[in-house]
Formats: structure tokens, sequence, C-alpha cells
């Protein structure tokens, strides 16, 4: 089955009570739907609205536990011919989805923002961050899954070589935030690796996902490895842990004790993205208008629903009142709205959960002290899960979005005095994701960044430079998470290491003709010998 997504054009009619598209229409999405792992089983299914104007935008299959038993079966079957495709063929597949993403940008712009409201310069993020990926993989994939050779027990006696071997099925659970990217960049290194992998987007996501899937179809990936099924968690979770070989889930830290409980009981690896609370340090010689114009980046991206944006910034008390000026001023200088163009700034939230914990969260530090400078407001004349872009003052430890991850378009600011203050007021938390140290001293910045309990930190930028540095490791510490993506580890991770030695001309162990200590004296001696042999580790 192949979906026929209609020619890209530059000029789009985009009637706002209907929100289909030229590029998305319910046909599409129905055809997409074609593409879930289907038992025969189970006939259930569930609608998709958008949080735009809540209306239909199609149904999907409610996978059960014979459906993700299905994929599985499927999976395990296409892995092995899968791993035995050349690396060089494998990567072929990444190129060619690296150029297919960037020509049909347009139709996944779309389908991202009808099922998650988000801007569409946010969504756009996303296409980017995919294409990146595949390009990346592509390119080092042949060299870090080639065999290398190892230093041996016993120099040029002892060949010892190191090779990376696929886990098997990697299944990866995968947020509602950013639909394309943690969905299919996550599965790209899992894939290039020799894995199959098995999907469960989130329900509000799901036509993302398989849009996403369908382009790698086209591209040349074999049907069975690379599936989805859809539904809830709790209903097909933990039959895809069980079966799964290695378990790839971003999601909150709550879900992430729960997930990772059921890997441990199968003793599958696992890799982890989890919360944050992430702070955003401005020193007193930082630029104040750009640190200003990275707060509204760093807080109000995609309506404040990313892992690694900002809930807390700390200024130097010298500058604080000329900071807090000029972020007010361009934070209500924002955009909000529904529009399909990159006019709009900031879109919606996703549903009228997470409007509700960004309204309670705001309530509860208003009714204990907390001061509103900006926004503390639904904005339903824009959509029904609108909420205006927020900065508090005065927040307090009784107050829940002081610790607590809020998740929303809403960040509370506090003065420091110190730049060891400072540090130790980023660090006071139990999550450790991202961060951010604006100053025109980058070298005094990049030695506070590396003071900083989090995973990646940015100087005089928010999270881009971090996140788009591909060749580094990305993650968290503490309570936000365990592995990486990314980088070497993000590939490496996906696979099983494995090492295999050759003795030659004598054996490692004792010979007959020599005594036990007569064979201590030896080896001591060689021991000491081989500390100054050049090139022997």
């Amino acid at each position: 089955m192949e979906v026929a997504l209609k020619p890209e054009t530059k000029s789009e009619v985009r009637p706002q009570k209907s929100l289909w598209t030229a590029h998305m229409t319910a046909q599409t999405l129905l055809d997409l739907s074609h593409r879930v792992v289907r038992s025969g089983r189970n006939h259930e299914t569930f609608m998709v609205h958008s949080p735009i104007n809540q209306q239909e935008l199609g149904r999907l299959p409610l996978c059960g536990r014979a459906d993700v038993e299905e994929a599985l079966h499927r999976a395990k079957l296409a892995q092995r011919g899968w791993e035995n495709v050349p690396v060089k063929e494998r990567v072929a597949v990444l190129s060619r989805y690296h150029d297919l993403v960037l020509a049909h940008k347009e139709a996944l712009l779309d389908v991202m923002q009808l099922e998650t409201g988000k801007a569409r310069i946010h969504a756009f993020e996303e296409i980017f961050d995919v294409a990146l990926n595949a390009r990346y993989y592509a390119n080092v994939a042949p060299d870090l899954l080639a065999p290398s050779a190892r230093n041996g027990a016993i120099p040029f006696i002892t060949e010892t070589t190191e090779y990376h071997h696929p886990v098997g099925v990697v299944g990866i659970i995968a947020p509602w935030n950013y639909p394309l990217t943690l969905a299919i960049s996550d599965a790209i290194p899992a894939i290039v690796a020799g894995n199959a992998v098995i999907l469960k987007p989130a329900e509000q996501t799901s036509f993302t996902a398989l849009l996403g899937l369908e382009l790698l179809i086209k591209a040349g990936l074999p049907t069975d490895v690379f599936q989805v099924v859809t539904g809830t968690g709790p209903d097909i979770g933990p039959t895809l842990i069980s079966g799964s070989d290695f378990l790839m889930f971003t999601g909150s830290t709550a879900t992430g004790r729960k997930v990772a409980a059921q890997a441990g009981e199968y003793l599958i690896k696992c890799s982890m993205e989890l919360g944050g609370k992430n702070p955003m340090l401005v020193m007193e010689d930082a630029d104040v208008a750009a640190a200003a114009n990275g707060a509204v980046r760093g807080s109000f991206g995609n309506a404040g629903q990313l892992c690694i944006s900002f809930e807390r910034i700390y200024v130097a008390r010298s500058i604080y009142n000329d900071f807090k000026k000029a972020f007010i001023q361009k934070t209500e200088a924002l955009r909000l709205g529904t529009d399909f163009n990159h006019e709009v700034e900031m879109g919606s939230l996703i549903s009228q959960m997470q409007l509700g914990k960004v309204q309670a969260h705001i309530e509860d530090a208003v009714q204990k002290g907390a001061t509103v400078l900006t926004g503390g407001k639904a904005r339903t004349d824009l959509g029904p899960y609108f909420y205006a872009p927020t900065i508090l003052e005065g927040v307090t430890p009784e107050m829940q979005l002081f610790r607590e991850e809020t998740f929303g378009p809403v960040v509370a600011l506090y003065p420091f005095d110190t730049e060891q203050e400072a540090v130790d007021l980023a660090n006071d938390t139990v999550y450790g994701l991202n961060a951010a140290v604006w100053s025109r001293n980058t070298s005094r910045a990049a030695g506070i960044a590396r003071r900083i309990k989090a995973g990646t930190v940015n100087v005089n930028e928010t999270y881009g430079a971090a996140w788009a540095s591909l060749d580094a490791p990305m993650g968290g510490m503490k309570l936000s998470g365990i592995g990486r993506r990314h980088g070497a580890e993000g590939l490496l991770k996906y696979t099983e290491s494995q090492t295999v030695a050759i003795q030659r001309l004598t054996p490692i162990a004792k010979p007959d003709f020599l005594s036990g200590s007569q064979f201590a004296d030896v080896m001591t001696m060689a021991a000491k010998v081989f500390k100054w042999l050049p090139g022997i580790k």
C-alpha cells in the first residue's frame, strides 16, 4: 500500500473552518491507517481529534495484545534478513529518506499541525531534525559498525577484534509533543544498526508517525522492519516491552519509572529521556536583548511542551530589571494562532488535560503569593486549549511549579547575587536534562556550564545548539533519564558488543614446563616490559 501524497505547491488555500489542506486530506489519513499492524482478532478503533478546534481527523485501530504479538512475530522474522543486508545498503535507505523528508515537508508539517496544534516553525524543527539524523547516521554508521581491532592480552600473540551485532527488536514508545522527531529520529540509528523496530506512538499523534513510516518504506525499507501499533500504553505497552530486546522511551519521569521496572523484569536494556525543570542563567555581563530573545524561544517554543525548555530563569541582580522588562516586552509581542503558515510563533497546547495542569500550577502559585508579570490566562478566543505565554515572579518552594515540571508556556524569574549562588540554584532540582548560560565571556560561561548537572548545556543559546550537535550525545542526568541519543552512543546502544580473541603460538595459560612460581615470575617481568613498549595499553 502506498499513500498518494499530492504534489506540493507554493500557494495553498487553507480555510479555517475546515482544517484539511491540499497536502493532508481525510482520505490521506485513512490510507495511512492501513499501515497499523492488525492481527485480525480485534476491530476496535479510536478517533483522533485536532486540538486546534477539536475537528475529527480520522480513526485508527485500537491495538491490543494480539496485534502487538503479531508485530513482534513479523519483526523477528524480518530482522534476521535485515541484519544480513550490507551496511552500505542500509545507509542508502537513510540517504534516500533524507531527501524524501525534505521533498514532502509540507505534508509532514500539515499533519503535525493538525495533530498537535503547534506553530509551523516548531513543526519544521522536527522535519529538519529527522533529515539531519538520517544524513548523520548514513555518514557515520559504516565506521561505527565496522569490526575494530583491540589490543590483545599478549602483544603480537593475541589478536582481538570487537564486533557490533544488532540487539534484535527495538521497541519505541514515543510521546505526542514531538511526534516525528521522537518517533523517527530514535528509530533511524536502530534500523541502520540492523534491528527491526516496533513503534507505539502517542494516540493523539499517530498519523504523524505513520506518515514518517510511509516515507521510510518509500525509501526502500522492508515493510516489516519498521511497524507501528496504535493504542493506549496500558493496553499494549507491557506486551511490547516483554517481547522487545531493547526499549527506547521518551516521556514523564513518573511513567519512565514504571516502564523501567517492566524492562528490568525482562532484563532488557533501555534508554530513556524523561522530565526536566530546566534552568537558564543570565550573567551580569550578558547581552540583555539577546538573552531575552533566547528566553522567549527557550521558554515558549512548542508552547512550552518540550522536555528541554526552560521553566526557571535566574538573572544577575544588577541586570534583573532590564532583563525582565525586555523579556516581558518580547513575550507580549509573540504572535499566537492556528494558521498553517510560518508567521505564527506559538500554537496551542495539546489537550484539556495539559491546559488544566498549566492553569492549576499558575492558580496555585498566585494564591500563594506569586506575581503574574504577563499572561496568566487561557486564550479560548484562539482555540480550546490555547494559553497565553506567562512569566511569573516571586515563586517560592511551597508552590507546585517551583519544582514540578509544568510542561506549558510558563516560566519563573529569580534574581541571584553571585556566580556560585546561580550554579547552586540551577542544580537545586531532581532533574538534569538541559540548561543554558548567557554571558559575553564565553570561556567563563563554559566553565559555569560544566558545573551544572545537566546532560546538555548551551552557552548563549537555548537548546538548539546542543540538540543539533548530532555528533555529541544528548540525554539526562539524575531523574531526567538514562542512556543517550545522538552521536556514537545513540547508535551503539542498539547493538551488542562482541569480543573475538585469537591466541597464536602459545596459550595464555601456564604451560606445563613451567611451575606456578616460574610462570608468575615470567608474567611479572613481561608486565614490566610491556609498560614501556610503545602502543601497548
